[in-house]
């Protein structure tokens, strides 16, 4: 997208594409374990609480049917208390987000997943709007590629989640409870049945990671099969784009953004606060970070350099912000175009980030997973993917070392287990 919002013939160096959290400012999945009993934030027991809530679900239209099917006999997850209310287990700065979101792992899996869906790519393009390189940037962070979406290590059942926490969550009550219906109303349609609504603690499901509401109120049947299913790529992405379009305002047409330079611009311009159209920002010294001139001077966009201008710099359209009404977390929108760009063959950012370096190979994180496990921390695998048992074996390394354990697995983690042997 953001060779389509430069002038290619007057480049003098080659554009990269452009480049932050489930993201979610971070990952429901790199959230700590904390505890919180039941017992403080529920008034009455949970089967009470069912029988009781059972007239609630009958005014929004769930018969006794349906709600005796689901809600009968279900045992409350308690688990998602301790989620719900946990702090971020480790704290990355912006470049190590995105090299670990952005590996070679996930870039290999998202390359092969673009080449299988290529068809389907082109056609929601042409009846949504939305680019292709959006859509599979949100495909690999929610459920890298479909990864995730039955591994039972991060998907659960939907309703023990979702009744526990309109039970005894005590801040979003209300919220649960609205959730908890709209899950009894997609089975009663017929969409799904209770079994098969797996999804993460706080009840995402699927490819894109759906909120019951979501499905309900914005899910389409893109494959023509008699119901939309987040579950099925093809009604995922499709259903994500309308959620883009609905929801954060997508404009056809219109890149996300890229990458600038803003040498001798003010760092209070870069806020990511105030619309200029792009000529605009273009008097005030904005370049392109590649070189060349600006096209499409007359679209609306924001500055941001979330390092501070030594760092990356952009220039954000509206559609950097429907990408950030996933999730409110300007880091997540960022990784989710970035990545979404770099799977279509786009380069890294041009601009380095200060203090950061490159994110490591496939075959060196395999090698750290394995001397890790060979060192007695235990990695989950030794797959290349680093995810929440990679982080935490790193970080216990780090420990050992000495160090500030941030579960980064970085060339001195990398350095540091070779000399161990």
């Amino acid at each position: 997208m953001t060779r389509d919002f430069i002038d290619s013939r007057a480049l003098a160096l080659p554009i990269r594409r452009r480049a932050l959290l489930l993201g979610a400012g971070v990952s429901f999945g790199t959230l700590a374990l904390g505890s919180l009993a039941p017992a403080q934030v529920a008034k009455e027991r949970f089967e009470v609480w069912v029988e009781t809530f059972q007239s609630r679900a009958r005014a929004k239209g769930i018969s006794d049917v349906v709600y005796r099917r689901v809600m009968s006999g279900l045992q409350p997850d308690l688990s998602v208390y301790a989620k719900d209310s946990a702090q971020p287990e480790f704290r990355e700065q912006l470049w190590q987000y995105l090299n670990r979101r952005i590996s070679d792992w996930r870039l290999m899996t998202g390359r092969a997943a673009a080449k299988d869906n290529a068809a389907l790519m082109k056609r929601l393009q042409k009846d949504f709007g939305v680019e292709p390189d959006v859509l599979l940037g949100l495909w690999g962070m929610e459920s890298a590629f479909g990864e995730l979406v039955t591994d039972p290590d991060h998907m659960k059942p939907v309703f023990p989640a979702l009744a526990a926490l309109a039970w005894g969550e005590p801040r979003r009550r209300s919220y649960w409870e609205t959730e908890l219906i709209n899950g009894l109303a997609i089975v009663q349609r017929g969409w799904a049945s209770p079994d098969e609504m797996l999804g993460s603690w706080a009840g995402a499901m699927g490819h894109t990671q759906w909120m019951p509401e979501v499905w309900l109120n914005l899910g389409v049947d893109y494959d023509g099969d008699g119901a939309p299913s987040p579950y099925r790529v093809a009604d995922a992405l499709a259903g994500s784009s309308l959620y883009l379009i609905k929801r954060g305002k997508y404009q056809r047409g219109l890149p996300w953004g890229f990458e600038v330079r803003m040498d001798g611009v003010p760092e209070k311009y870069a806020d990511a606060k105030a619309w200029r159209t792009v000529a605009d920002w273009a008097k005030l010294g904005v370049t392109p970070a590649g070189g060349g001139r600006f096209a499409l001077p007359k679209a609306r966009a924001r500055l941001w350099a979330p390092v501070g201008p030594e760092g990356p710099c952009f220039l954000l359209t509206q559609n950097f912000y429907a990408v950030r009404s996933y999730n409110p977390s300007m880091n997540y929108a960022l990784a989710v175009c970035h990545l979404g760009d770099r799977v279509l063959g786009g380069d890294p950012f041009i601009t380095p980030f200060p203090g950061g370096e490159r994110a490591l190979t496939l075959a060196e994180i395999q090698e750290v997973q394995r001397r890790l496990t060979r060192a007695g921390f235990d990695t989950g695998g030794v797959d290349g993917r680093v995810g929440n048992m990679t982080m935490r074996a790193v970080a216990n390394f780090q420990r050992k070392m000495g160090v500030e354990p941030d579960g980064y697995a970085s060339l001195e983690v990398l350095a540091a287990l070779r000399g161990g042997r």
